[in-house]
């Protein structure tokens, strides 16, 4: 464990009963540090929290199940820990140890989407039939061509979630519910299908497409791997920074452009439909008035993370797994571990991190 010093349904009423404090005016990013792409170096600097408050946040963490924690300012390491792995006799978690990270890897797609539009090679308003072909679904051939990419984008696709696996893509597990855009739904089905989607648009597999458009350029090592009906995306919590990193630039590296679109990119961290305004394009939303959670239809009033900065946006996945990006102080925040809470995306958990964070010794 290390820092650098000098430099699933939860409770309703506990969440949204909370008041959030102002966040801070937005802090230009052109001044930000990038770090090497060929090097483990990276320049350091400080939060400013004191000791005390320091100590607290390593208990937090490695109490819950927390392999590593990343935290930026300006792009430059502000706070890294690893911790040891509870499940195997507390084995450490390494600089370059490699975990998943479940739906938070939901983003490096949506990424990935806008640049295959930029490219021409599909739009977001383009039916799904027009590239993956008729018969995709169970539904007719009218509902099908309904359903358009960015509806997969922002979990509309009408489908119904309800199946015995929801995971599962296959068409006569893709069944009609409602018309697209009549109800939001955290459905992983039709979002994998963006995977063909993708390689069928680009010409190239998901990884190499990944590799040549993102991951070469900012530095990110992993891979991803197929579990069950599901492509995961594996890397060091370091990669995660990194891609947390460009996202927070506004999709450039150094003087690189990573994403041309900027309305895409705008659009994939707003919200991308009135009916779970805290959800963009795969991306979740904080500081919003309302939000939704997976398996629940009814929104629950307030921000999802009541004591995080109300611009932030995350990739967030199962047991934990955070990607956080905070343009107004220039922050970005990575989690990767075990579970610790009981619910499919641990918000609690995360609330906690930024209480812990904001609140004085």
């Amino acid at each position: 464990m290390k820092y650098y010093p000098f430099l699933f349904i939860f409770s309703a009423i506990a969440f949204c009963s909370c008041q959030e404090s102002p966040s801070p005016a937005p802090i230009p990013t052109t001044d930000l540090y990038f770090p090497p792409l060929q090097s483990g170096n990276w320049e350091t600097t400080s939060l400013g929290l004191e000791e005390e408050k320091l100590e607290e946040l390593e208990q937090l963490l490695a109490e819950n199940g927390t392999r590593a924690f990343i935290v930026l300012k300006d792009g430059k390491m502000a706070l890294e820990y690893y911790f040891g792995n509870r499940l195997t006799g507390n084995q450490p978690f390494q600089e370059n140890s490699a975990w998943y990270w479940a739906s938070a890897g939901k983003t490096l797609t949506a990424t990935l989407v806008g640049i295959a539009q930029e490219e021409g090679r599909l739009s977001l308003d383009q039916p799904t039939s027009e590239i993956l072909g008729p018969g995709w679904s169970s539904l007719t051939a009218e509902q099908e061509n309904r359903i358009q990419i960015w509806h997969h984008l922002s979990m509309t696709t009408g489908l119904d979630e309800g199946v015995s696996n929801s995971d599962d893509y296959a068409p006569e597990n893709l069944q009609y519910l409602t018309d697209p855009g009549q109800r939001w739904a955290y459905h992983n089905a039709p979002y994998t299908l963006l995977d063909p989607i993708l390689e069928q648009a680009t010409g190239l597999g998901l990884s190499e497409y990944f590799q040549q458009k993102i991951g070469a350029k900012i530095g990110m090592t992993g891979f991803w791997q197929e579990i069950g009906y599901n492509r995961v995306f594996f890397s060091d919590a370091r990669s995660m920074a990194r891609f947390g990193l460009m996202i927070l630039a506004k999709g450039m590296w150094g003087s690189e452009e990573i994403i041309t679109d900027k309305a895409y990119l705008q659009a994939m961290l707003t919200p991308s439909q009135e009916l779970n305004e805290s959800y963009g394009y795969l991306w979740w939303l904080n500081g919003k008035s309302s939000f939704m959670v997976p398996g629940v239809q009814s929104p629950f009033p307030g921000s999802f993370i009541p004591n995080g900065p109300s611009d932030m946006v995350c990739g967030m996945g199962r047991d934990g797994q955070y990607v956080c990006v905070v343009p107004s102080q220039n922050l970005v925040l990575v989690r990767m571990g075990e579970n610790p809470e009981q619910s499919l995306i641990a918000f609690r958990f995360l609330d906690t991190i930024w209480e812990t964070i904001h609140s004085t010794p």
